[in-house]
């Protein structure tokens, strides 16, 4: 993912080539003629590149303009005038970095990626510190819209007597939300009992289920199923989808009259619980052809939640990386190693097929060294495009030297800052005539 740079220069031919370095470094850019055009843009840059001299707002006022609007926007100053006491004024400002011209453009390119790298991992960092502040019991992460809509709909949800049937991909944290759920529930302090109805047998289901009386078999005792268990709290039916046809009718009536008869038995007990049904599966869709009851469905869809893919909650991809990797580092006493910008840049292009159990345990391989995420995918800007672009600006700015100094090349090379002979050997790899 490219940032958006913006470059504030007057001068019309040295803006237009900075604009297309920056492209060609892999940025979106846009160049602006004054400070003042800049500061009155719509958009919101993740970093400025600035002239110094400039008529009317200088670059050290439009430093402290943007500093005043966001503090922690890296801002590259530029200036053919520099000397150290600019360069001191301008990291007091606040500066990421100060470059005189001339300046190689690779150099450029190269200070550009570290000032977005550590803006990253600065940001990366506030929002992890900010997120484990404020993370509730159930930990729900995130600051994406779709995270702090599915917390909204967990605190108007949760204190409602109502079943609630949530859906989503394998690995999107159902359980997780149903415990949230249960944590906001006025039955918080009651059981929380989970069952996985596609990890049972059909001939055992009914057993755990609905419980049975001494006798009910050989060799039964008295017991509760979980519908007892779950009594004064919780019941999470997870992957319900796979429940048994005929169990189907009977949990619906249990739900209907909220009492249970245990097996071998013929008196009802009452219930007093919440039901949660997670699926991973679209369970609306699956009664259209009864594979799962429509009637049990209804009973259970008081209220729906679907959770989004991992693949779609963008950078809260890295922070909940960042949180499971800290504490896989911290589980096992290991210093966690860095969290690159381009590693970062990875993990969001990912797809993440088993989302955030997927998420989980790569994060907790990378903290134990044991391997490391798959590289990212190659550039849609080829190193050698990139070189071609370095090599036009260099070019350009030898053209403009040349033609300030009447093609003296003794003069253009020392307002260019480099040796005579390393002007030369440019002017006959890029073909420029030196007249």
């Amino acid at each position: 993912m490219s940032a958006l740079i913006h470059v504030v220069e007057d001068d019309d031919d040295h803006r237009a080539a900075l604009v297309d370095l920056v492209e060609a470094g892999g940025h979106d850019c846009a160049g602006f003629a004054s400070a003042q055009d800049a500061l009155a843009s719509a958009e919101r840059p993740d970093l400025v590149v600035s002239d110094l001299r400039m008529p009317g707002m200088d670059g050290f006022a439009l430093l402290e303009a943007l500093k005043a609007r966001a503090p922690d926007l890296p801002v590259v100053m530029i200036t053919g005038h520099g000397d150290v006491s600019h360069a001191v004024r301008a990291m007091q400002l606040g500066a990421e970095d100060f470059l005189e011209k001339p300046y190689d453009g690779a150099h450029l390119l190269a200070v550009i990626e570290r000032a977005l790298r550590a803006r990253a991992a600065r940001t990366e960092l506030a929002r992890l510190q900010g997120e484990i502040a404020r993370r509730d019991g159930a930990e729900i992460l995130g600051q994406s819209a779709a995270i702090e809509a599915l917390r909204g709909r967990i605190a108007a949800l949760g204190p409602l007597e109502i079943d609630i049937v949530v859906t989503g991909e394998t690995g999107t944290g159902k359980e997780l939300v149903a415990r949230a759920l249960h944590g906001a529930s006025p039955r918080a302090e009651g059981p929380f009992v989970a069952l996985n109805c596609a990890a049972l047998p059909e001939s055992l289901f009914e057993i755990e289920v609905f419980g049975h009386v001494a006798g009910a078999f050989p060799g039964a005792q008295d017991k509760a199923g979980k519908l007892e268990a779950a009594s004064g709290g919780t019941l999470v039916l997870d992957e319900v989808e796979a429940m048994p046809a005929p169990l189907q009718a009977k949990l619906l009536r249990a739900l209907q009259e909220r009492q249970v008869e245990r097996l071998g038995e013929n008196r009802l007990r009452p219930l007093d619980l919440r039901i949660i049904a997670l699926s991973k599966s679209d369970l609306r869709a699956l009664t259209l052809d009864e594979s799962f009851r429509p009637d049990l469905f209804y009973r259970l869809a008081g209220a729906e939640i679907a959770l989004d893919p991992l693949r779609g909650l963008g950078a809260d991809i890295v922070l909940l990386f960042s949180h499971f990797a800290e504490l896989a580092a911290r589980r096992y006493g290991r210093d966690l190693p860095e969290i690159s910008y381009s590693l970062r840049e990875q993990l969001k292009r990912r797809p993440w097929p088993g989302n955030v159990r997927e998420l989980k345990a790569a994060a907790e391989r990378y903290a134990l060294g044991l391997d490391l995420p798959e590289a990212p995918a190659a550039s849609t800007s080829s190193p050698q495009t990139l070189a071609d672009k370095v090599a036009a600006y260099e070019a350009r700015e030898i053209r403009a030297a040349l033609e300030r100094c009447r093609g003296n090349t003794e003069r253009a090379a020392q307002a260019l800052g480099i040796a005579r002979r390393t002007l030369n050997d440019k002017i006959s790899r890029y073909g420029i005539r030196a007249e």
